[in-house]
């Protein structure tokens, strides 16, 4: 897709719900940088829109965590905050809007399976915010947001913050093995439209965990879970 048609936006208005913004302001929202080279000099990408609407996704996070969570201090407030905006997070709520059908981007970019890198999906979502705010205000970006980003902020109210797995790995081999665990790339496929990674994780040598996902942050992470798992089945085996 070069360009977003009028019927193409008015269909992602819809999946986004609330007032339609203006045809312009939704297209530069998907407008990749990549798309500049191959565009007029009027053309305009995305990135400022996105730094708006990165402001506007925190504050609003923000916002509802400290009414959501009254007897929270600030380090877990921003822990949680920090989990549901992360870039994996919204690229998957970007996945949900089939957002990365209406990316525009470059041949190149194109051609890599830009549309679904977890970092050109969080960008568009957080530009899409940030011309809901440009074109129709705080509250109507904030009822976006909440709306978007609802599955992770119910799984947030249930669970609280994510534990991140590389982290507990860390602190868990340290302490046994007094060495860092070593994440391995095994497969990489970062050039095929369907972008895949898979990293082992291997401690003393021995590979305790395999996790597979579209970043290698992605896959370390599963694999982190997947070995944080069998360390600790292990432990409770030998009490």
């Amino acid at each position: 897709m070069a360009l977003a048609t009028r019927s193409d936006i008015s269909e992602l208005a819809a999946r986004l719900g609330g007032k339609p913004l203006p045809a312009d302001l939704l297209a530069r929202a998907l407008t990749h940088s990549s798309y500049l080279n191959e565009a007029d000099s009027t053309a305009e990408s995305n990135e400022r829109l996105e730094y708006l609407g990165d402001s506007v996704l925190g504050m609003v996070i923000a916002s509802v965590l400290f009414d959501a969570f009254p007897g929270a201090g600030e380090g877990e407030l921003t822990r949680m905050r920090a989990d549901i905006v992360r870039g994996t997070s919204l690229a998957r709520a970007a996945e949900r809007l089939g957002l990365g059908e209406y990316l525009i981007l470059g041949r190149g970019e194109e051609a890599a399976g830009g549309r679904e890198r977890d970092r050109n999906l969080a960008g568009a979502l957080e530009a899409v915010v940030g011309a809901v705010y440009r074109a129709q205000g705080f509250r109507a970006a904030r009822a976006l947001t909440r709306r978007i980003l609802k599955p992770e902020l119910e799984r947030t109210r249930r669970h609280g913050a994510l534990v991140d797995a590389k982290s507990s790995l860390q602190h868990m081999v340290q302490a046994r093995w007094h060495e860092p665990p070593e994440y391995v790339t095994v497969e990489d496929a970062a050039g095929s439209p369907a972008r895949r990674f898979a990293v082992e994780v291997r401690i003393a040598g021995e590979a305790l965990g395999r996790g597979e996902g579209r970043s290698k942050r992605e896959a370390q992470q599963q694999a982190a879970q997947e070995a944080v798992a069998w360390l600790t089945a292990q432990k409770r085996g030998e009490g």
